[in-house]
């Protein structure tokens, strides 16, 4: 989780479609320049340990873009394929200004 959170910080596309599931990752990806991440907070977890096939992370991402501050909450499915966490998709909680 916290790897992809960085790739979208610097743009780091190949590591995002990387680390997506086959079965739900897209063709290609176009990051959307004008949002800056600011920082992640990790809110709660499910399973994902090291003897888990998969699990859940539900997290909180703020940014900054040209209409100001604002949070993008999310729970996250990922699993493990070959010893590598992929990130199936996610559900979004809430979207609000901070």
């Amino acid at each position: 989780m916290r790897s992809r959170f960085t790739a979208f910080a610097v743009g780091d596309t190949g590591h995002l479609l990387r680390t997506w599931h086959p079965s739900t990752r897209p063709a290609g990806l176009e990051l959307d320049g004008d949002v800056r991440w600011i920082r992640l907070d990790i809110l709660s977890h499910e399973r994902g340990g090291p003897f888990d096939t998969d699990g859940v992370v539900e997290f909180a991402a703020f940014h900054r873009d040209g209409d100001g501050p604002g949070v993008l909450r999310e729970r996250s499915r990922f699993v493990r394929v070959d010893r590598i966490w992929s990130y199936v998709d996610g559900d979004v909680r809430a979207r609000f200004e901070t």
